[in-house]
């Protein structure tokens, strides 16, 4: 019998004699030729760039040049296999530098593609699962699972203009209106009851503005009632006055694209999506909900693709000035965040704290390979020792410095303008509709005197 598909050697494993079977070999009879190779076959494999799974980089050859050397936990993973199954290997990478998916005219593109038409062996991904790509290849179990989130670029520390009315929150400046009303109109009430003069209100409202006010003497309710205010403002004024100190301080870094919904409303930035990926042929087919609005932006040229391969010089231009944002993996951008903290020591980046699209992503192989039965065993064994997440995290520095930068900084600055034209904006606002009502009474006098004078020379 052959014992091996990669192999032309003939093994005797029994003879058969009229009435006896007799073995010649410590084979099985009928043996799982792939458990593991007898012999070490040349097993051809597919890999792309997708860190931190596989990272590719170009390193000085001993007889001079360069050599393109993979790296990364999938590679670890593809060491474990080759040991264990006893295969050697090489590594090829597609033609277009896609991961592919299967076209409506049947073919197929990038590493899904090769694997399809059987020009690899296996492909090393890891790969989305997608109803599309299960039809020309066969999935291992799963070596991981991962979703998408928003990475955009931090902008820059801005100042609030109305920072002012920050200290209090907006149900406090409605609460101190209600209760100035409120203590008004009790005022009102028990004067009418027990008084026989006017009370007075505009203490009132000047206690409240921290304004200096003559009281004239007034009853021993309205001392108590007047003091209960004065202390109440006392302390909301003292806590304003405080607050207001600590927020002319504070900067604000915006992160405005926690969620898909608010990228897609923004039409001044542009999404970026890696290209053929199987996120992409998600939402290439979704009919309904929000990825059918990310499908109509792709159809109107909004949407900008690049290669894994492309991602430092995507970070460093488009997405860092702040016109582009763009969608991956988790656990890629939270690479790319450790690889741009570690070349410029900042957090220029942010990612969204919304997730979604989740998938599971396993190596390939063609369609009823027996390569992938015996490749998931041993995926299961790695998944389940906690390998795979201990690769990650050794090959992953910087990785969560950057996960959660500050949205708000404390610097020590002299004010500006831009600090506090809000306050002088509505003093602004306020003269001049002071300055209505000054000609709307002038006016109105005017009117009234003509009109006294009038009514006066007719009688």
């Amino acid at each position: 019998m052959v014992y091996l598909p990669y192999s032309e050697h003939e093994l005797l494993v029994a003879r058969w004699r009229p009435g006896r079977l007799t073995l010649a070999s410590s084979l099985p009879l009928f043996p799982d030729k792939f458990h593991r190779f007898l012999e070490r076959p040349f097993l051809r494999l597919t890999a792309e760039e997708f860190p931190p799974h596989v990272v590719m980089q170009y390193r000085a050859a001993p007889g001079g040049g360069t050599k393109l050397v993979f790296s990364g936990a999938m590679m670890s993973v593809l060491e474990v296999l080759a040991q264990s199954l006893n295969f050697s290997y090489g590594l090829v990478r597609p033609p277009d530098g896609s991961f592919g998916t299967r076209l409506a005219n049947g073919t197929a593109t990038g590493m899904v593609g090769m694997v399809g038409r059987k020009e690899v062996d296996l492909g090393l991904g890891p790969f989305g699962i997608t109803p599309a790509r299960s039809i020309i290849v066969d999935y291992t179990a799963p070596v991981v699972n991962d979703y998408l989130r928003i990475l955009a670029g931090r902008g820059r520390p801005e100042v609030d203009p109305w920072g002012f009315l920050l200290p209090l929150a907006p149900l406090v400046w409605v609460g101190l209106v209600v209760a100035l009303v409120v203590v008004m109109a009790i005022v009102l009430l028990l004067a009418r009851c027990v008084s026989l003069y006017p009370p007075a209100l505009a203490p009132y409202v000047r206690v409240l503005l921290q304004e200096n006010s003559w009281l004239p003497a007034l009853w021993g309710w309205e001392r108590l009632v007047l003091g209960g205010w004065m202390l109440a403002m006392l302390v909301v004024t003292q806590s304003y006055t405080g607050n207001l100190m600590s927020l002319l301080a504070v900067r604000y870094i915006p992160q405005p694209f926690q969620t898909l919904r608010a990228l897609l409303d923004d039409s001044a930035t542009t999404m970026i999506w890696e290209y053929d990926t199987a996120y992409v042929n998600y939402f290439r087919t979704a009919e309904i909900g929000i990825l059918k609005e990310v499908r109509e932006m792709d159809a109107a040229g909004q949407v900008q693709y690049v290669l894994a391969t492309e991602y430092p010089s995507m970070l460093r231009g488009e997405v860092r000035l702040g016109s582009h944002a763009f969608i991956g993996e988790d656990l890629t951008i939270k690479v790319l965040m450790a690889q741009q903290f570690s070349e410029t020591g900042s957090c220029d980046f942010y990612t969204s704290r919304e997730s979604f699209m989740p998938f599971l992503y396993c190596m390939i192989g063609p369609k009823h390979s027996p390569l992938v039965q015996s490749v998931s065993k041993r995926i299961t064994w790695i998944t389940e020792a906690g390998l795979y997440d201990h690769w990650m995290d050794s090959l992953s520095l910087n990785s969560t410095v950057c996960e959660r930068p500050p949205t708000k900084i404390t610097v020590r600055t002299p004010l500006s303008l831009g600090n506090v034209w809000g306050m002088f904006a509505i003093l602004v606002v306020g003269n001049t509709v002071s300055l209505l009502l000054f000609l709307v009474e002038v006016l109105a006098g005017h009117h009234l005197h003509y009109l006294l004078t009038a009514t006066s020379s007719w009688t």
